[in-house]
């Protein structure tokens, strides 16, 4: 199931109940003076937020939803009930832009909720306006319109973790490796359409689908995913050992996040030099050697195939971690290598 992480829809918030004309119906007294209720206030519209990263594709883009409007007033002075508000579910992450006022509001933390438009006061009824001069007013008032807002919702993934690298760097497969995630894994460009989630030791791993050069500017794929690596806490940035030039493929995707937001560069990164299994012990630690005095960031060979160096990389995965990501981010469970569906 494709991940949506954009929509755009438009909230009508409920109108008012309009405002009524009645008459006190009394005992020798037919007409015993106005009793007309207000309207009751339309209902409100809120975004809630959930831990369903799928949540999104409840909605058809453009479509319109409303909240309920608020009754009228009712005879006897009674005032209408209020519209019952519309409450629309959104992933934790959502940042909500409204088109009309340029107002934006993010979804941090589940349960959050967010008013969006405010429903319509009530009408007053023909009670409301009696006076010493208009004992009898036949007048009331309509209920007010609700606010309306059209809404683009765009979805940043909440990750600790932030994989990244060219395509077939070997993000997906070191992921399924590290985690109990199924991604989808293959020797074609693009494997990963959608970003892979899983958890480890407590964090949330992000698999973002791979870069290419010119991604900032909307080649391939990396556009429409870069947005979900800038609330990361940490960056993994997979290289595959059996480029030709594993150097020049690091700057690449180094070049790609800084052109698409400088501050992506100065997030906490560990270098993964992928597939060594394709090269004799002794190439490999040269090839690692090598690309050691390239970078600043400490490089870490890898071979999913190897459970010791799994093991080897997780260990320094995890110390990483609690070195760079500020503690409460997550409930911390060190047994839990759980999938997140």
């Amino acid at each position: 199931m494709a991940l949506v992480d954009e929509r755009t829809i438009i909230v009508e918030a409920g109108k008012g109940g309009d405002g009524v004309v009645r008459f006190r119906h009394e005992k020798f007294r037919e007409f015993g003076g106005p009793a007309g209720g207000d309207g009751g206030v339309g209902g409100d519209v809120y975004l809630v937020a959930v831990r369903d990263i799928m949540q999104l594709r409840a909605y058809q883009e453009g479509e319109t939803l409303k909240a309920q409007a608020g009754e009228d007033g009712r005879k006897n002075s009674e005032t209408g009930a209020g519209g019952r508000p519309l409450r629309l579910n959104v992933p934790v992450g959502t940042v909500a832009h409204k088109v009309e006022t340029g107002e934006s509001f993010e979804l941090l933390y589940e349960g959050q909720e967010v008013l969006i438009a405010r429903g319509g006061n009530g009408g007053h009824g023909n009670e409301h306006f009696k006076s010493a001069t208009d004992q009898a007013p036949r007048y009331a008032v309509p209920g007010q319109l609700g606010e309306r807002a059209t809404l683009k919702l765009t979805l940043k993934l909440i990750a600790d973790v932030g994989f990244v690298g060219l395509p077939n760097a070997g993000k997906s497969s070191l992921l399924n490796a590290l985690t109990n995630a199924s991604a989808k894994v293959g020797a074609y460009p693009f494997t990963t359409l959608d970003p892979n989630l899983g958890a480890f030791h407590g964090y949330v791993l992000a698999d973002i689908p791979g870069l290419i050069e010119g991604a900032s500017l909307g080649r391939g794929l990396g556009i429409k995913f870069l947005k979900h690596i800038a609330r990361t806490h940490v960056l993994v940035h997979c290289v595959a050992s059996d480029e030709p030039d594993v150097c020049a493929t690091y700057d690449t995707v180094r070049a790609e996040l800084g052109k698409y937001d400088s501050a992506l560069l100065s997030i906490p990164e560990l270098v993964i030099l992928t597939k060594s299994d394709l090269h004799t012990a002794d190439e490999c630690e040269r090839i690692r050697a090598m690309f050691s005095e390239h970078v600043t960031n400490e490089v870490v060979s890898v071979s999913i195939l190897d459970d010791a160096s799994v093991a080897t990389l997780a260990a320094r995965l995890s110390a990483f971690l609690a070195q760079h990501v500020p503690s409460g981010t997550m409930e911390r469970d060190n047994s839990s290598t759980e999938h997140i569906n």
